[in-house]
């Protein structure tokens, strides 16, 4: 996890969105009912996809994209880093047993063909060689990886995406709603509890080189998104990247958040918690106003920071969980 901290800032660059669409149209004569229209789309970078029919056997090369399929009730026959989607992913967990393809930034070109999969699906952040490799074996919906400017359009887009793809458009706005519901539930329970507008800064953290690094999670950010749409304010003042809407800090730079921040993060037991462990002998930690006051909440285990409605909705339900108990 802590490599892929690293590895996904460095891929935060940001690249163009085009808007999705879809269409169908007759297929030959002879089909069966399941596949009785082809299915034409264009995916985010603008690509022209043609698909039979709707897509049965799929391969996610990254864990947000295997969310939204799991969300829509495709059980993918190929996942990046299988072991890994279940501990950081546990808001959609797996049906089904799928082949594990690799790495989400180096699949196995092999390990996919030998799935003779009906679509891949893989995001902007997979370098374009790699993209290049798995158009010769499969179709390749290409989705954009995050948007600072729309983390929860950017959400609902793939997942209408995917659902086109795979036939299952009823599903993915049936998932829509419900993150909506949520939504809007938290949005009273926080104003019932007078929590409305509270300062909330979210970050997660990692060792390298015996010293603590901090990624803030500003407002551009997936969850600083979800914490606006819910009533909250987001207590960074850093600026984000342009798709991951992250920024990188230090704990003296914890410093500018005000004394009313609630802090809030996200660990893994298996990969240590520098904030229970590292930083509890650091006096800089220590006499910073929310530590003081106990507003440190460490959010459970397994809720994919970068997820789609149902990491979402375990986030809303654990956030505002903490806030109002």
């Amino acid at each position: 996890m802590r490599r892929h901290l690293i590895a996904l800032a460095a891929l935060s660059a940001g690249t163009l969105a085009l808007t999705a669409c879809g269409t169908t149209e007759p297929a030959d004569s002879g089909k069966d009912k399941d596949t009785a229209k082809s299915i034409t789309l264009t995916d985010d970078t603008g690509a022209k996809i043609k698909l039979d029919g709707p897509a049965k056997k799929v391969v996610g090369t990254e864990w947000n994209v295997v969310e939204s399929l799991v969300t829509l009730g495709v059980d993918p026959v190929g996942v990046a880093d299988v072991k890994g989607y279940k501990t950081w992913d546990t808001a959609a967990p797996l049906r089904n047993t799928p082949k594990d393809i690799g790495t989400r930034g180096e699949p196995s070109m092999d390990t996919i063909a030998s799935l003779s999969p009906d679509l891949i699906v893989a995001t902007t952040d997979l370098p374009a060689a790699a993209v290049k490799q798995l158009r010769k074996i499969a179709p390749v919906l290409e989705v954009k990886s995050a948007d600072a400017a729309d983390q929860i359009g950017r959400m609902k887009k793939t997942l209408d995406l995917i659902g086109k793809a795979t036939g299952t458009t009823d599903q993915a706005a049936k998932a829509g709603d419900e993150f909506d519901a949520k939504v809007a539930e938290a949005r009273k329970k926080l104003a019932g509890a007078g929590r409305a507008g509270d300062e909330i800064a979210f970050a997660d953290g990692y060792v390298a080189a015996n010293q603590v690094s901090l990624r803030a999670y500003t407002d551009g950010s997936q969850l600083g998104s979800v914490n606006k749409a819910i009533g909250l304010k987001n207590a960074w003042k850093l600026k984000g990247d342009p798709a991951y809407g992250l920024a990188t800090t230090d704990v003296e730079g914890l410093s500018s958040l005000g004394g009313d921040t609630q802090f809030a993060y996200i660990g893994s037991d298996s990969e240590g918690d520098p904030f229970k462990k590292e930083l509890a002998k650091n006096a800089a930690w220590k006499a910073l106003p929310f530590v003081k006051k106990d507003a440190v909440h460490r959010l459970p285990d397994g809720i994919w920071m970068f997820g789609g409605p149902k990491s979402m909705q375990a986030y809303i339900d654990a956030l505002t969980g903490v806030l109002t108990k």
